[in-house]
């Protein structure tokens, strides 16, 4: 795993790469968090494939515990992939409102991850 960081303005954001998975499980994704979190990172991008498939099955329950969690400590992330490709209502409604909110973003590159973090509020 390897962690870039980008720093603007003081706002501090790491962006998480990998040729395996990162976050297998919830308590993955509350390591990684705590980790980042402690190391003074004001959010975190990560890449779609460093997820586990099953993030994007919401009845499995893993997105939601994992984001939760990113609220909770005031973290922001954003998620780098192409989305499209998850033809569920219930996983496109999620994706809109969760980037209607901004504390957790799906997007297309890393550079709109970037502006959107860079983004105060």
């Amino acid at each position: 795993m390897t962690i870039t960081s980008h720093t603007k303005n003081e706002i501090q954001i790491a962006e998480v790469t990998s040729d395996k998975l990162i976050i297998e499980t919830a308590e993955d994704g509350l390591d990684l968090l705590g980790n980042l979190y402690y190391q003074g990172f004001d959010s975190i991008i990560i890449h779609e494939e460093n997820l586990t498939p099953t993030f994007f099955d919401l009845k499995t329950g893993i997105a939601g515990e994992i984001l939760q969690k990113f609220s909770n400590y005031r973290m922001r992330l954003a998620i780098v992939g192409d989305f499209e490709k998850y033809a569920g209502k219930s996983i496109q409604d999620f994706i809109s409102e969760s980037n209607r909110i901004g504390r957790i973003n799906f997007l297309g590159s890393v550079e709109e991850a970037l502006d959107r973090l860079l983004k105060v509020g």
